[in-house]
């Protein structure tokens, strides 16, 4: 089924949003950069008493500033790897590991796919990461990628992709397994459907899961993946990345406005 545009809801009280969860790059961003209605949206959201955080595949040296700088209640790092909280330096692990023998099985796993695909080239921010291993996405096709996919699954590990990069990570990290876990151990108050997700590629892809996030929504550069995904986002905006996700907060901050004069 394809997503609902969300002009098109009217049957859902936005004013009960608590929580985004959303991801960052082609999400929060617009042409690869944070801009200036990106910084108002969230500055407004915060108003609102709508908590945002950032699940991004991004490493935890560039998630560490990213999760002090902005307006937000922290960022989870690496696809579900570790989390920060806003004003706080210090990693919390999702992922348990043994950071120097995890690294080093992870340059393994990922000599084995170079000798496979020669192309393929470590990602500038590797070396700022501690749960996975990041390689350029490039001009792989989606041939290449499933292969990559199962050289990892069979070597144990998971793979995933982004607009940006491909991901060798542990087979049970992602970006839904840590946002339960964070919010079951920190918010467990909070309904699922006082909670949206947001993403715009293949590794958001269980934010979309319907049995564990009934309220998801797509900005609309995810339909360039529509036909690789198992879940589709239940909702998809009329503008694309970080034009996308301000939509998205315009309509939660104006109902929430709307229901306290109610």
């Amino acid at each position: 089924m394809s997503p609902a545009r969300l002009t098109a809801i009217d049957n859902y009280h936005w004013g009960n949003i608590r929580l985004i969860a959303t991801d960052m790059d082609g999400t929060l961003t617009q042409s690869e950069k944070f801009d200036s209605n990106l910084f108002k949206a969230l500055t407004r959201l915060a108003a609102s008493e709508v908590s945002v955080l950032i699940v991004t595949g991004r490493s935890a040296g560039w998630v560490q500033a990213i999760a002090n700088y902005l307006p937000v209640l922290g960022a989870i790092s690496e696809n579900g790897g570790l989390l920060y909280w806003n004003q706080d330096p210090h990693p919390h692990l999702i992922t348990e590991i043994n950071q120097t023998q995890h690294r080093q099985q992870l340059s393994q796993v990922f000599e084995l796919l170079k000798s496979k695909f020669p192309q393929i080239k470590e990602s500038a921010d590797n070396h700022f990461r501690l749960t996975d291993w990041t390689f350029d996405v490039a001009d792989l096709n989606q041939t290449e990628l499933e292969q990559l996919n199962h050289i990892c699954q069979a070597e144990g590990y998971g793979f995933t992709y982004s607009t940006v990069q491909c991901h060798i990570k542990p087979l049970h990290q992602d970006k839904a397994i840590a946002l339960n876990k964070i919010r079951q151990e920190y918010f467990p108050q909070l309904k699922p459907k006082e909670i949206v997700t947001i993403g715009d590629s293949p590794n958001d892809e269980s934010l979309f899961n319907p049995e564990q996030f009934p309220l998801s929504v797509g900005v609309a550069n995810i339909m360039s993946y529509s036909d690789r995904l198992q879940y589709l986002p239940k909702y998809i905006t009329n503008k694309f990345a970080g034009e996308g996700f301000c939509e998205l907060a315009e309509l939660v901050i104006n109902h929430r406005q709307n229901k306290s004069c109610t």
